[in-house]
C-alpha cells in the first residue's frame, strides 16, 4: 500500500504530526477537547470534510477523516453494522473513544436502533500503535471489496492536505 500523503505521515514523527494537527486545529477555530484517556484536536473545511485526531496518553493515535461527497460517507445510509465494521482491527481502546460519545461539527453519531449504542460517522479510520501508522483491518478489507480507493474515498488525502506531510508546515505555508 502506497500513497505520497500516507508515506509521508508514516515519515513523520509524532510530535511533529501532534504539532501539525494543534496548528491546523487553530487554524480552523476548533476547540481542543480533552476526553477521557486523549486529547483531541480537529480540522474541518466548513463543507463536510474533517479530520480528527485522538492522541492518546499511552502514545497511541486514532484519526478519523470524513467526506460528505464520498462513497464511504454512510451518513445517508444509516447502516450501524457497516461503520461499526470499519473499526474493526483497532484495538478496543482507541475505539472506545469515539463510541458512545456526544457528537460534535466534525464528528456526528450513528446510533444502533436495536442497542442505542452510537459511534461517530467516519469514512477513513486509522490509528498509531506508538510505533506505526495502520489502517483499520475493516476499512481495508470493505475497500478491498468494494474496489474503493482507501486514500481517495476515504477522505484521506483530501483531509491531510492541508497538513503538509512531507513538507514544511509555517504559518506562511498554512
Amino acid at each position: 500500500m502506497s500513497n505520497a500523503t500516507w508515506d509521508a505521515l508514516a515519515a513523520t514523527p509524532l510530535p511533529e504530526v501532534r504539532r501539525r494537527a494543534a496548528v491546523m486545529d487553530e487554524l480552523a477555530e476548533v476547540k481542543p477537547v480533552t476526553v477521557p484517556g486523549a486529547h483531541r484536536l480537529a480540522w474541518n473545511d466548513r463543507g463536510g470534510q474533517s479530520a480528527v485526531w485522538y492522541f492518546a496518553e499511552d502514545g497511541r493515535v486514532l484519526l478519523l477523516t470524513f467526506d460528505h461527497e464520498s462513497d464511504l460517507n454512510l451518513y445517508a445510509e444509516d447502516d450501524f453494522d457497516l461503520q461499526e465494521s470499519f473499526y474493526e482491527g483497532v484495538p478496543e481502546s482507541l475505539v472506545a473513544l469515539v463510541r458512545d460519545r456526544p457528537e460534535n461539527y466534525e464528528s456526528l453519531n450513528l446510533t444502533d436502533s436495536a442497542t442505542g449504542r452510537s459511534i461517530h460517522y467516519a469514512g477513513g479510520v486509522f490509528w498509531y500503535d506508538g510505533t506505526r501508522w495502520h489502517v483499520s483491518d475493516g476499512l481495508a478489507e470493505y475497500c478491498r471489496s468494494e474496489g474503493a480507493d482507501l486514500f481517495v474515498d476515504s477522505g484521506f488525502d483530501y483531509c491531510l492536505r492541508g497538513y503538509r506531510f512531507g513538507h514544511e508546515l509555517t504559518v506562511e505555508t498554512a
